[in-house]
């Protein structure tokens, strides 16, 4: 296995790819938009609905970078949490999830075809790895939330 693929392999298990922890996509899935933007009554959480909002953002970010486009949604680390607004309709939230499956499937498709070379550029293979733990520290907090709110299948 390159580098390349160890990545990927990363990366899968971080969205949909279950391995010792859950990933995003089973963190998102099966639930309501009320239930995404359900905040714990007297904490300072985010709701499930922001944090998926902050991945996407910085998934797409890097996305732009790695194709060489220019990135011009400068949003402060506080500011992308509210990327989309939330909302009770499931039509809304339903696109923050499809939006969130896109954002992986283009960063998958981009590294599947970088050159192992490129990753010591610009420090690009350190900003994977970055998103990639990124990814699987707000998974988990939204599994948390989810577990709050008693709507974590109890078999996970």
């Amino acid at each position: 296995m390159n580098r390349i693929e160890f990545l990927l392999k990363v990366l899968d298990s971080t969205f949909d790819k279950e391995s010792w922890y859950a990933p995003l996509k089973h963190a998102m899935e099966g639930i309501t938009a009320e239930q995404a933007s359900w905040r714990p009554p007297e904490e300072a959480a985010k709701t499930i609905w922001e944090n998926v909002n902050h991945l996407i953002y910085y998934k797409e970010r890097l996305v732009a970078n790695m194709e060489g486009r220019d990135w011009t949604l400068n949003l402060s680390g506080d500011e992308n949490f509210y990327l989309t607004e939330q909302s009770n309709e499931e039509k809304d939230w339903k696109k923050v999830v499809e939006r969130a499956e896109t954002a992986h499937l283009n960063l998958r498709k981009i590294l599947s075809e970088t050159a192992v070379e490129e990753l010591e550029q610009n420090g690009l293979e350190g900003k994977l790895l970055d998103i990639f733990l990124h990814d699987a520290y707000h998974t988990g907090q939204m599994i948390q939330i989810r577990k709050m709110q008693g709507s974590w299948p109890s078999h996970r």
